[in-house]
């Protein structure tokens, strides 16, 4: 489990390739004061178990079903990734619940400067804008976020100078691909209320007639 606050932004050292998976090996210092090997990184938002330690680098294997959901597919040596270690029951949370599970991935389609801030644009599909509602939470390559805007193509958040500048999103561009995690909340309270996800309707709003039918009122 995690925050969405980046700790750390690591350098890909090496990328071993397989058939459908990959083993990274990620350059970083201070996430490793306190890391043993079996312990769970956030590396681009994804939860990534350490299998191995060096001298201020880490190694992680990522199997083809995490291949096949997220962009570590993309990733080339020396690229930055975001990394954050999993809480402790004692932390703060800063940002929302991550799991480090991600439900698929958006491109960029607008970048755009408003002062202080940089409003991102990410064109989603629809099983994961569904989950979204404006001034809720989103997780972007592990980066915790609020949702301004949503609509039945693509969600809007603002970056502050200080996400800019301590997490990759301040150098993503126009037509770069991001992981996505929706809040985990949405997900419960959609399966309570409907059973299985393969069956969940697309609704537009909730109603008086709705919550009586599901046994609000």
């Amino acid at each position: 489990m995690f925050a969405g606050i980046i700790e750390e932004v690591g350098t890909i050292k090496n990328i071993y390739r397989g058939s459908k998976s990959i083993r990274l090996s990620i350059e970083c210092i201070e996430i490793l004061k306190d890391v043993k090997t079996g312990d769970s990184i956030s590396v681009n938002g994804i939860c990534l178990t350490v299998t191995e330690l060096g001298n201020n680098w880490f190694a992680a294997d990522v199997m083809p079903e995490t291949m096949s959901k997220t962009n570590l597919d993309k990733l080339q040596t020396k690229e930055k990734v975001n990394l954050e270690r999993a809480l402790r029951l004692s932390d703060r949370l800063g940002g929302h619940i991550v799991t480090g599970h991600i439900d698929g991935t958006g491109i960029i389609i607008e970048k755009a400067d408003d002062d202080n801030a940089v409003w991102l644009t990410i064109e989603a599909p629809q099983p994961i804008l569904r989950y979204m509602v404006p001034k809720g939470s989103v997780a972007l390559d592990g980066t915790s976020l609020t949702i301004v805007h949503v609509d039945e193509k693509y969600f809007k958040v603002s970056l502050i100078p200080l996400t800019r500048g301590y997490t990759t999103l301040g150098t993503k561009k126009i037509k770069d691909m991001v992981n996505i995690e929706c809040d985990v909340i949405g997900k419960y309270v959609e399966k309570l209320v409907y059973g299985h996800t393969a069956t969940i309707p697309v609704h537009k709003g909730i109603s008086p007639d709705f919550l009586k039918d599901h046994g609000f009122m």
